[in-house]
């Protein structure tokens, strides 16, 4: 089977530093970040783009790619181990690209994507290394199951980690997600936006739009990646 035969992903989509707040000439590019969508998106949705393009606007490029079952056409992700094989392909790719050695790499991007990019930096055996992890919108737990929390890797993430969610989001409630993050080995930062939930739709009330919560999540994310070391 050849090399590219046996590849799980297929699909990406890099986007480069571009001149614009605190960018940097390209042969100074000393991070990236890998985006990962989330179950019921793909490399497409909206919260990506806005980080991606708040990253090259910092001179940080990034990689966006869809999971095996996106490429497929199907709705219903893949198994776990395809989906962490994926993932760990995908940060590979990156690095190849970029020229950049593994870590200097955030990996992050969109609920099960962020957790799945956790979980190959938080591995047990053959941990991916990174400079850092995005979780935007991170799934403390499936739905409807807040007994069951998916942390038994935090103690394992031992570099930086930004958890930027919603203060009404039911599969991470601040309570818990704060609580639960106190397990993480590496130092945590924490971005709460008001009302959002999930999805980053905020409540009518607020008297904002998903689009500007999208904003501030992109540039809260593109700042704390321009500023790990």
């Amino acid at each position: 089977m050849s090399g590219t035969a046996s590849r799980l992903v297929t699909d990406y989509a890099y986007q480069g530093p571009r001149p614009g707040k605190g960018s940097t000439p390209g042969p100074s590019i000393d991070r990236a970040v890998l985006l990962a969508h989330g179950a019921g998106s793909d490399m497409h949705g909206a919260a990506l783009l806005a980080v991606a393009d708040a990253l090259a606007a910092r001179g940080i490029p990034s990689l966006r790619f869809d999971y095996p079952y996106r490429s497929a056409g199907r709705r219903a992700p893949d198994r776990p181990k395809v989906l962490e094989a994926a993932t760990r392909e995908a940060a590979a790719e990156l690095a190849k690209r970029t020229k950049l050695p593994p870590g200097r790499l955030v990996l992050g991007g969109r609920s099960m994507g962020g957790r799945y990019c956790s979980l190959v930096v938080g591995a047990e055996e053959d941990p991916v290394p990174a400079l850092g992890v995005l979780f935007l919108a991170y799934p403390l737990h499936a739905a409807g199951k807040p007994d069951q929390p998916r942390v038994e890797h935090f103690p394992r993430l031992r570099v930086p980690v930004l958890f930027a969610s919603g203060t009404r989001d039911s599969l991470g409630a601040k309570p818990a997600l704060t609580k639960a993050a106190r397990r993480v080995a590496g130092p945590v930062t924490f971005h709460w936006i008001e009302t959002a939930d999930h999805g980053y739709r905020p409540l009518k009330s607020s008297g904002r739009t998903t689009d500007d919560v999208l904003t501030e999540v992109a540039e809260v994310s593109a700042d704390w990646v321009a500023g790990l070391t």
